[in-house]
This record gives structure tokens, sequence and C-alpha cells, in this order.
């Protein structure tokens, strides 16, 4: 999911909350995304048609391997807890989560990364943050796969093995490949890259 990043100014006089701007941003504009990446507010409008339907496509695959289920679940817009500020958090387009997902709340709808197993991004206007902020934040949290659907380049993105703030393996995948996905997220997965990408371009007139 794409995001614009706004900086607020701190004032050691009148100290703010980051997570009551970002509430009192979706309160006033309904479907709205906000995020707290270091410090920085992401916000993030509604995904148009394309998104979504590359976001649906890409639940089946996951579901037909049965990870959605006793031992893992396969869920949209799930808070993740980030170690990278006091009030960050992030809210991936769909994730494979541990199926007791509900015993690691830790506020503000968002959850313990100890039980996520794998992240996925859509890209939309914004890219960059999912192509690199959110890079850094998702591999300091330890999650162990991060996918991203890069639909302005038409490229799949694949990043495993998170080292400090960056993944230790990182690869990039084109129309015509097909890609399996670690086990390590509960079931094996294949993807056809040329599927996805399509899905989440704009169909012709």
């Amino acid at each position: 999911m794409s995001a614009a990043s706004i900086e607020q100014p701190f004032d050691d006089d009148q100290p703010f909350s980051l997570t009551a701007i970002a509430d009192e941003i979706m309160e006033r504009h309904p479907g709205t995304r906000v995020e707290i990446i270091g410090g920085h507010l992401l916000v993030t409008p509604s995904p148009d048609a394309p998104h979504a339907r590359a976001l649906t496509g890409l639940m089946v695959p996951f579901l037909a391997a049965g990870l959605h289920g006793e031992e893992t679940e396969v869920l949209q817009s799930v808070g993740l807890w980030l170690p990278t500020g006091a009030e960050d958090y992030a809210i991936p387009d769909l994730v494979v989560v541990d199926a007791d997902i509900d015993d690691h709340f830790v506020e503000n709808n968002a959850y313990d990364p100890v039980c996520f197993r794998l992240v996925l991004e859509v890209t939309s206007s914004n890219w960059k943050d999912d192509l690199k902020t959110k890079v850094g934040a998702y591999a300091e949290a330890k999650v162990p796969v991060y996918l991203i659907v890069d639909r302005k380049h038409q490229r799949l993105h694949v990043l495993t093995e998170p080292d400090g703030s960056e993944y230790g393996n990182h690869r990039v995948h084109a129309p015509g490949e097909t890609v399996t996905l670690p086990d390590t997220i509960g079931a094996e997965v294949t993807l056809d890259v040329e599927q996805i990408i399509k899905a989440g371009q704009k169909k012709a007139n």
C-alpha cells in the first residue's frame, strides 16, 4: 500500500501523541490508512480497484495451501507493532500469522511481530515507502518474509533473512517466472508473477 510521509514538528513544551493524530486523520477521512514508522505518519488513501483485485487474487494460493486454518491465518490489514519507535506500527495489506495472534495483542489494534510469518504489500502511487521505508521496519521487526508486488516496475520482490535493518536475501522476479515462497510460512505456496502483476494493472477498455 502506498503512503505519503508526513513529519510532525515536536514541541518540547506541548508533548503530543502521534497515535492521537493518526486517529484524528482516520476519523476525518474514513477509509484512509495511517501508519507510524520511525516517528513519521504515513497516510494512505483508499486503494484503487486494480490494487484490491491483485490483493484478492493473492489470497487464493495462500488459502489453497491451507494456511488459513488451525495453525496459521491469512488476514488483511492487521496492525503490526514495530520496534522502530514508541508509537510505531504498520498495517500490511496481507499477512500470514500464527493462529494464536489474539494472544499477542499489544495496543492500538496492533500485534507483536513474533506471530507474523509473512507480510505483503501491493504498491500504489508512493511505491518508495513499500520498497524502502518498510523494508527496514519489517526487518527490524524480524518478520521472516516480506513480499512486495511492485506495480510501477511490474516486479515481485521476495525478501527473507532479516538482519538488523535490512534483509539478507532480496530476490526480484519478473513476469514469466514462478516463485515458491519459503516453507517457513507454514506451507508451500507458488506464485505466478505475470498473473499477479496483470491483476494489479488497469483493465484495458
